[in-house]
């Protein structure tokens, strides 16, 4: 994909891309945080196809879910890497799990382990960039992200707190 970034003044920026199929999304970015989506088929085409208009909690949510926060394709028992450093893992909190009913503050995961939890979804939910006051459930997924040595730390640690680690279930 290409990118060329374009600054708009007293609005923000223009970041235009272009895809392998040759069609354009232009995103403009406002300083207020609103974003503008516009479509393209015709990459020469200045007029847009379609256009949507997302606030930053709509972007953020978009992001969220372009990572893969409520699906992964393919086996997420593998561990996905970002960039060759970051991993990306998914683990569901069993009713038996110590952190059900804890805070993320109160379960002090990224100081135990070095990984943090990015997103949660919960049923149809997605939590993403959850607070410190985000109170943990049964059935939780929690998507957890760190280097290697973080999640291989959240690994162990959750060893030696959880049962049935054998499905990532925690």
């Amino acid at each position: 994909m290409k990118t060329i970034v374009t600054d708009l003044p007293t609005i923000g920026k223009k970041i235009t891309m272009v895809t392998s199929k040759n069609e354009k999304i232009n995103l403009i970015t406002h300083h207020t945080g609103k974003r503008d989506l516009y479509f393209s088929h015709d990459v020469d085409d200045d007029e847009a196809d379609y256009a949507i208009e997302l606030s930053a909690q709509d972007t953020r949510e978009l992001g969220a879910q372009l990572l893969g926060a409520s699906y992964q394709p393919g086996d997420t028992d593998q561990m996905k890497m970002v960039k060759g450093a970051m991993v990306l893992e998914w683990y569901t909190l069993t009713q038996n799990s110590v952190l059900v009913g804890k805070t993320l503050m109160e379960s002090d995961i990224r100081a135990k382990t070095g990984a943090m939890v990015v997103a949660i979804t919960r049923g149809e939910n997605v939590i993403v960039s959850p607070s410190a006051d985000e109170v943990l459930k049964t059935e939780d997924v929690l998507m957890v992200a760190g280097s290697r040595d973080n999640i291989s730390s959240f690994e162990d640690w959750i060893k030696t707190q959880y049962i049935n680690p054998n499905n990532r279930g925690v």
